[in-house]
């Protein structure tokens, strides 16, 4: 597979980093370009991969191009590189940029594929899901997965669930940095040093988070394990309960994905 990357941010330096440790393609099966050249000689030094010096080079090198810009540029670069992707499968993790809006700037003779990522890609623990434009293959859908499968699960869905996607998983791991950042608050107003509480919310979340993944239970009755009657765990229980951070978590979901939605049928 030659793959190509236009775009060098922090989620695409992460898929590439990724893509490459898997074995997935070869340093000098990848070429990159950006809008910062020091961007690209940046990952280019570190990772061996070719610095290209325009997107058209990044697509008349590649079979694959993912596309990592931001959603307002999204088009006016399919739009300049449309004679270089024909033939070629896009994959685009623009938020809120529908298949339609991916196909109508690429034009007819490009498969496209659309995907949100989310940041733990940086550290190999991403939660993605895609879905397949019309004239993309079963062969693309495989690509797709392995490329997204080196930075963590991958899962394929209609792209009318794309934007639940996206206010869930897509924007999530900040609701999480919050929800960490909160707990070692709380540690240190009882008295904990703030180094140790943060270390403490952290690795609580993970851990939580692997015994649902591993045990395949349902949170509640992990939880419900934990909570012993007229425990410590049910009064903090009781505290959530009433801040309503239950509602509060269920209502970010749902803003982030109309918000996804409102972008959709902006562009």
């Amino acid at each position: 597979m030659k793959l190509g990357l236009i775009g060098c941010g922090k989620m695409a330096s992460a898929l590439v980093r990724g893509v490459l440790g898997a074995g997935v393609v070869a340093p000098d099966a990848v070429w990159a370009s950006d809008c910062f050249p020091k961007a690209v000689a940046e990952l280019a030094g570190e990772t061996g991969i070719h610095a290209a010096g325009s997107n058209a080079e990044v697509a008349a090198a590649s079979e694959v191009v993912l596309l990592c810009v931001k959603p307002q540029d999204v088009g006016p670069v399919l739009e300049s590189l449309r004679s270089g992707l024909q033939g070629k499968l896009v994959v685009s993790i623009a938020a809120g940029v529908s298949i339609s809006a991916l196909q109508k700037a690429a034009g007819p003779g490009v498969r496209v594929v659309r995907v949100m990522p989310n940041t733990p890609a940086l550290v190999q623990r991403a939660a993605s899901a895609y879905c397949l434009g019309d004239t993309a293959t079963e062969a693309d859908a495989a690509v797709v997965d392995r490329l997204f499968g080196a930075v963590g699960f991958v899962g394929r869905v209609k792209e009318k669930l794309l934007d639940a996607v996206t206010g869930l998983s897509g924007s999530g791991p900040a609701y999480a940095f919050l929800m960490i950042e909160a707990l070692a608050d709380g540690g240190v107003l009882m008295g904990l040093p703030r180094d140790l509480a943060l270390k403490l919310a952290a690795q609580t979340l993970e851990g939580a988070a692997r015994m649902v993944l591993e045990t395949g239970q349902h949170p509640a009755a992990l939880r419900d394990a934990v909570a012993s009657p007229g425990g410590t765990t049910i009064a903090g229980i009781e505290a959530l309960e009433m801040g309503g951070v239950r509602a509060g978590i269920i209502g970010a979901v749902r803003a982030a994905a109309e918000k996804s939605q409102d972008m959709g049928r902006a562009s």
